[in-house]
């Protein structure tokens, strides 16, 4: 376990501290900055250049995330995330010491992912409970999927995922009502 010192600075556009949108239950939502995949469409461009934004000071991140105890968990979204993996992992392992879920928004596919050579990818991997992934793809934009924007992007549950050794992908109690 390391502490909350990330070996790199983290940048983010912004936190969005209570959403019911990014994820199951009530998320504080992390949006990182820089993002390689400039999907048509994205709805946040702001986000794509790695130099904007702002630095993180993940000791504040922590101290906001543990003034709300109706949290269900954390959402690192984008920007892409997995940019910045080395200098998410300690804000995501604090995140799981504090028994919360962690769901990331990736541009890239879960099997890209797990080819990926760089111990920081595989360790914020290894620590999500969920991983939405995919590019955005406007041509299959549909605003009544749970959690995404087009219907090529997928929601993994990657707890049952590494369980089953085969992608499992997530279902919310509430999508057969």
């Amino acid at each position: 376990m390391s502490n909350t010192a990330s070996p790199e600075p983290l940048r983010i556009a912004g936190i969005v501290p209570g959403s019911i949108v990014d994820g199951p239950g009530i998320r504080f939502v992390i949006f990182t900055q820089g993002c390689p995949h400039h999907c048509p469409g994205c709805h946040n461009p702001k986000t794509h250049d790695p130099k904007g934004g702002s630095e993180a000071d993940i000791p504040s991140i922590l101290a906001r995330l543990d003034e709300d105890l109706l949290l269900s968990g954390v959402t690192f979204s984008g920007g892409e995330p997995f940019m910045q993996a080395a200098a998410l992992v300690p804000l995501a392992e604090a995140v799981k010491v504090r028994g919360k879920n962690l769901m990331v928004y990736t541009g890239y596919q879960y099997e890209q992912l797990v080819h990926m050579e760089q111990p920081g990818v595989q360790r914020l991997l290894s620590l999500a409970d969920l991983l939405v992934d995919g590019p955005f793809v406007l041509a299959e934009k549909d605003l009544t999927l749970p959690y995404r924007g087009s219907s090529n992007q997928r929601v993994i549950d990657l707890v049952r995922t590494r369980e089953a050794g085969e992608i499992v992908l997530y279902r919310s109690e509430y999508e057969d009502l």
